[in-house]
């Protein structure tokens, strides 16, 4: 298996940090990997959970790095990016609702798959979120998948692995994460899905909104659909001399 780059950002989950990189380091134990902490300013200790979880597993790569207040998930992404060094860059969100042993199974798939395949998707299963938001997330997706023709049922789940030069390519704003799949077929990538385990959170709740996702979400979804709109030629390159 290829090295990969864990990124897992955080938002005041310091009752959940701990076993959620617990598990991580148990399922990936015997692999090339490293964890990437990101605390999104956080006001309740993440920050120095996170520093004790890097002692406490002073065998594994673990890099922790911290916004001063908070600037959004998909900038805690980037930053995570920005630091990563794994040939294949996967993410997982620090609420303990994503299974570690289904991001492995996402990495394996990504890592045996030929090299037009850029992106595994994990798509989620027997969601655990409210009503409320299980409808919000399900129109948002109908009505992204009919715009953008992504192929993907469930976009915003947080378990994903991507080819590192992949990711670092795609065009970056605040909720970049949420379009992953189209924005690499935008690169002429294939984009293959596997479903994956949804859990209840343990602790706390989230920290984004269903409105605020939904009023930068319909900005940003015809955003991408221009963005797609304006590379319609991919060019095949032939290197002719090294």
């Amino acid at each position: 298996m290829s090295c990969c780059s864990i990124i897992i950002p955080c938002r005041d989950e310091a009752g959940n940090l701990d076993f959620v990189v617990d598990e991580v380091v148990t399922v990936f134990s015997g692999r090339d990997y490293e964890i990437v902490l990101v605390d999104d300013g956080s006001t309740d200790g993440t920050a120095d959970v996170a520093r004790s979880i890097a002692v406490r597993h002073a065998a594994v790569p673990i890099v922790v790095l911290r916004h001063a207040s908070p600037a959004g998930k998909g900038a805690a992404l980037r930053t995570g990016l920005d630091a990563a060094r794994g040939d294949i860059v996967c993410t997982m969100d620090g609420d303990g609702q994503n299974d570690p042993a289904c991001l492995l199974r996402l990495v394996e798939a990504l890592a045996a798959a030929r090299p037009e395949i850029g992106l595994a998707a994990g798509q989620r299963v027997k969601r655990t979120d409210t009503p409320v938001k299980r409808l919000a997330s399900r129109f948002a997706n109908g009505l992204r998948a009919r715009l953008l023709r992504d192929g993907t049922r469930d976009t915003a789940c947080g378990l994903k692995a991507v080819r590192a030069g992949l990711f670092r390519r795609l065009p970056y704003f605040d909720n970049w994460h949420r379009f992953l799949p189209a924005l690499a077929r935008r690169e002429g990538y294939e984009v293959i899905h596997i479903d994956v385990v949804d859990r209840a959170r343990r602790h706390g709740k989230s920290k984004y909104g269903i409105w605020d996702r939904a009023r930068a979400g319909a900005l940003d979804l015809f955003g991408v659909w221009w963005l797609r709109r304006r590379r319609r030629v991919i060019p095949e390159v032939t290197r002719m001399q090294d």
